[in-house]
């Protein structure tokens, strides 16, 4: 058994992945009823006990609304993050204090070497997480508001990139947000846009296409996430990635494969 993603909820209120290997379980943000998670730890036939290490983004509602819960029930796991997203996370949680490890480079839990990585978002040290087992790799960026070239390096050596897609911002700029939240969401501290999560995809296909001994070999698979509920759609984010991508000759199902993640609607377990 190789490397393998699910998603149990992706989206703007809430966000939980699963990442194991025949040895080794991790969930990534626990942002759902504890419920739910559990429901889907199910639905891949595990427990909260086989649950080796939680990974924490940063510490908004929608990535640690279960941690005290998941972090109690994970009887064998760590929680891994950032120093200032573990500052923050022990001031609303400090009973979590002694579970909490912070990690700043790579490490390993089990058979899994995990990449943390900065992320521009508006949180105390947000990040990014790639992680590799068995020579896949699978690399999560959400909740940012600009790419940097240390993410497109490390997206473009992904077999998997999860990658943010939050925003139609037509629909943002119509919608009943108020103004200094739209300010914030468009902002570099913010979340990526369609039309900036399709310049994201175009530049790490640039990166890939140019050769060198990391880059994977084969199609990337592209699954869209944290898409906000009012400002954006599956559908739409979809829509305007494929025809931006498809104006550079970048077409789905040839050069990239790509589909749309859901709050609601937990995936398959996907074998990377």
């Amino acid at each position: 058994m190789g490397l393998k993603f699910c998603s149990f909820a992706s989206g703007s209120t809430g966000n939980c992945y699963l990442l194991k290997t025949e040895n080794t379980n991790l969930l990534v943000d626990v942002g759902i009823a504890g419920k739910r998670i559990i429901e889907g730890l199910d639905s891949c036939a595990l427990k909260p006990e086989q649950i080796d290490g939680i990974l924490v983004t940063h510490e908004h509602t929608d990535h640690i609304k279960s941690l005290r819960m998941m972090a109690k029930k994970a009887l064998n796991g760590k929680i891994y993050t950032s120093e200032g997203t573990a500052y923050s996370v022990n001031e609303k949680l400090p009973m979590l204090a002694d579970n909490i490890r912070i990690k700043d480079c790579s490490f390993k839990v089990g058979d899994i070497e995990v990449e943390p990585f900065s992320l521009s978002h508006d949180a105390e040290d947000p990040v990014g997480f790639s992680v590799q087992s068995g020579g896949k790799r699978v690399t999560i960026i959400t909740d940012t508001g600009v790419a940097t070239k240390q993410m497109l390096s490390i997206a473009a050596k992904s077999d998997l990139l999860v990658l943010e897609a939050n925003h139609e911002v037509n629909i943002l700029h119509c919608s009943s947000y108020p103004y200094e939240l739209k300010r914030r969401i468009l902002s570099d501290h913010g979340h990526l846009s369609n039309d900036a999560a399709a310049e994201f995809i175009y530049e790490v296909e640039q990166l890939r296409t140019s050769g060198g001994e990391e880059m994977t070999s084969g199609k990337q698979k592209i699954l869209l996430a944290h898409l906000s509920r009012e400002n954006n759609s599956p559908m739409q984010a979809m829509l305007t990635i494929k025809n931006r991508l498809f104006e550079e000759d970048m077409i789905a199902g040839v050069d990239y494969l790509m589909n749309a993640l859901s709050a609601d609607v937990a995936t398959r377990l996907l074998e990377i």
